[in-house]
């Protein structure tokens, strides 16, 4: 489960974000799952991409975020406390084509 989490997480193209949920969706998990993979092991994929459904990031990952968000011009919602979630969510299709094309790539090498 791991492994697809984070092959997920890399399909989410620089400037977009997705939610625990979206990436539970289609990995076939929960976002709670979702959520303790990337706290465990999101450090190597662009973790900064993945939010809550509203766009918050809690504690220090916010803090952390803001300047992967900066550069890849992803807004910061007006309460301060996440991104623009509905500006900047990635096409929910074009993920899951992205993520099964990754997947049969790995799977053929």
């Amino acid at each position: 489960m791991v492994e697809r989490v984070l092959l997920a997480v890399e399909q989410i193209p620089p400037g977009r974000v997705a939610s625990y949920g979206l990436i539970a969706s289609l990995v076939g998990t929960g976002p709670r799952q979702v959520g303790r993979i990337m706290r465990e092991y999101g450090s190597f994929v662009p973790w900064w991409r993945v939010t809550s459904a509203s766009g918050t990031l809690h504690g220090s990952l916010l803090a952390a975020a803001r300047p992967h968000w900066d550069a890849e011009w992803i807004a910061l919602a007006p309460n301060g406390l996440g991104c623009r979630y509905a500006h900047h969510v990635v096409d929910a299709a074009e993920l899951a084509a992205a993520y099964h094309a990754a997947s049969a790539r790995l799977a053929e090498g």
